[in-house]
């Protein structure tokens, strides 16, 4: 899953009419967010199961029961960072380093 501090690309932003009466802030697809934190979650319509993600750029008001409105973290994506590509990339490089070096 993500982690906190962790960059995001929201891959979904279609959400229920009305929805703008419980959030102040909506993310919008293919902008990019830090998250902030990662809680078991409730749907809207009250089922449970999902996992709701927080924001650093979107703070909403919090629910009856006094915890922030989060979204569903499925409507986000983890964006691959040059460190990871690298991670990915070096052990292949070496691996065909080795290989070139090995006697026939």
């Amino acid at each position: 899953m993500f982690m906190p501090g962790q960059k995001v690309a929201c891959v979904d932003d279609r959400f229920p009419l009305g929805i703008e009466k419980l959030y102040q802030a909506l993310p919008r697809k293919d902008e990019i967010y830090t998250v902030r934190d990662l809680l078991p979650g409730v749907s809207l319509s009250n089922t449970e199961g999902e996992t709701a993600i927080y924001l650093v750029e979107l703070v909403n008001p919090s629910n009856s029961h006094g915890i922030e409105y989060g979204f569903n973290a499925e409507r986000f994506a983890p964006l691959q960072t040059d460190d990871e590509t690298l991670e990915e990339e070096i052990p292949e490089q070496i691996g065909v380093e080795q290989e070139e070096l090995v006697p026939a």
